[in-house]
């Protein structure tokens, strides 16, 4: 029986030049080895539909629903600051866009999906490891409340990849609000194209941004959106990786997880990517690579802010200028959250550098010392200098007895803004490890660990502990 999804596709029907069409390459021996059911739900889709034959086929890209219109999409982009002026989807295809049950559109692409027009010497294919990487990572951002794109379902391609060594291949499908980037407007801008920048301006707009009433209003809310993104990578501790701008979403969400890690020991410049050389997207530079990222939307939308160029700078620089205020306002959102602070005082701001200082000092685990606080432990033992953390602890305290409510609250409040579990870089690993020899047991324990990660479930205790010297993963790699 035809597998049938009802696709609403609005990409498809924007220009040629927005995509190159092309039905997937496929696999030898398609396997499925998760699904996310719950996402399946949200999405309209009927998961059992998803685990027959037919199903299996279209997450594999073997075949594709007569309603689907795969496409690889076009965009340039900034990698480590370097120009590259057409990159693309070197090995992923948007099937189609489906309209969930609340009416958000959501596309649906395979990642790992076979060579396409914007491979560049690549295989077009992705091995196991960065698959479930991407799906146990950002199933975890979703849980934690941080816009993303999700996984929907992991399939095993039967086939090998070579990468350093030979890998088991694998394809990823992913769903996303869209997959509009940076680099999509600076392609077109760079392309001298007036009408291919105003449409997809346009099509931006109607779907992410409608309130938005030009390429200006439009701009302004790209840069709030990433500042708050941003806001929030920093308060989990988490690291992208590769900040280049076909990697920084418009609509301000999570995209691409190659290298991405959460830091245990807290340190303003741990890079954990091993093509991060010169330590561009360290924890503590994100915020001043987003608004460097920010600027150069600024200027592909140019033409499209005022016939004027002076004028048009004038305004964008301004757009772009807006981007610390947004930040450090939801910055101190939230870690005064993190500290059980529902208002905003002068000195707060002190208070919190002052006890990340401490943590980076004493070398602190980021997650465990905040959930600590949250829970009444023995917070001091997460660091070295405990004279001075009496004295801040004190401090503390102090302010935290002018916020309303009950002591009981605020607690709850902390327990909701620290989470027990993050998905930490050895479990992940360790996940890795076991699913190439064809264990997939720790994969199902740790997603299913950190699909609730602010509970205090004790089964999972083991999962919140910081890894031994020996467990310690020093670096990531994208995978590509």
């Amino acid at each position: 029986m035809p597998l049938t999804i009802a696709f609403d596709n609005s990409y498809a029907a924007l220009p040629d030049r927005f995509y190159t069409r092309q039905a997937p390459v496929p696999v030898a021996s398609a396997e499925l080895l998760l699904l996310n059911h719950g996402l399946a739900a949200e999405l309209g889709l009927d998961a059992d539909e998803l685990q027959s034959p037919e199903g299996l086929a279209m997450l594999a890209g073997n075949s594709a629903p007569e309603e689907a219109a795969p496409l690889a999409q076009v965009y340039a982009g900034h990698q480590f600051g370097n120009w590259v002026p057409r990159l693309g989807d070197g090995r992923a295809l948007l099937l189609g866009e489906v309209v969930s049950p609340t009416g958000q559109r959501m596309d649906i692409q395979l990642k790992g999906s076979g060579q396409t027009p914007y491979s560049r010497m690549g295989d077009g294919r992705a091995w196991l490891g960065p698959v479930l990487r991407e799906y146990i990572v950002s199933e975890a951002m979703h849980a934690l409340g941080v816009p993303t794109t999700r996984a929907l379902a992991a399939v095993a391609t039967g086939e090998t990849v070579l990468r350093e060594a030979p890998f088991p291949g694998a394809v990823l499908t992913r769903v996303a609000p869209s997959h509009i980037r940076v680099g999509t407007f600076q392609y077109f801008a760079s392309q001298g194209d007036r009408d291919g920048l105003q449409t997809l301006t346009e099509h931006v707009m109607a779907r992410h941004y409608p309130a938005a009433e030009d390429a200006l209003d439009l701009l302004q809310q790209v840069v709030a959106a990433q500042a708050r993104l941003v806001a929030q990578w920093m308060g989990f501790g988490f690291i992208h990786g590769v900040m280049n701008t076909d990697n920084a979403h418009v609509a301000g969400i999570t995209i691409d997880y190659g290298p991405c890690a959460f830091m245990d020991r807290f340190d303003p410049g741990k890079v954990f990517s091993s093509i991060d050389r010169m330590g561009r997207y360290a924890y503590a530079r994100q915020p001043e690579m987003a608004v460097w990222n920010m600027a150069q939307l600024a200027t592909a939308l140019l033409p499209l802010i005022d016939a004027d160029q002076d004028v048009a700078i004038a305004k964008a620089t301004e757009a772009v200028h807006s981007f610390p205020k947004i930040y450090n306002a939801a910055w101190q959102e939230v870690h005064g959250a993190k500290l059980g602070l529902a208002t905003v005082q002068e000195g707060d701001d002190t208070l919190i550098h002052d006890l990340l200082l401490l943590m980076h000092e004493g070398q602190a685990d980021f997650t465990n010392t905040f959930r600590s606080l949250a829970e009444g432990g023995p917070t001091r033992d997460q660091v070295t200098n405990r004279a001075a953390f009496d004295d801040w602890h004190a401090r503390w305290q102090t302010r935290l007895k002018q916020e309303p409510g009950s002591d009981s609250a605020k607690q709850d409040r902390m327990q909701q803004a620290n989470p027990a579990l993050i998905p930490r870089n050895h479990r992940i690993e360790e996940a890795i490890t076991q699913a190439l020899s064809g264990n997939l047991e720790p994969s199902y324990r740790l997603i299913a660990a950190l699909s609730a990660p602010f509970a205090s479930d004790r089964q999972y205790d083991d999962l919140r502990a910081p890894p031994s010297e020996s467990e310690e993963v020093r670096q990531t790699f994208c995978g590509t």
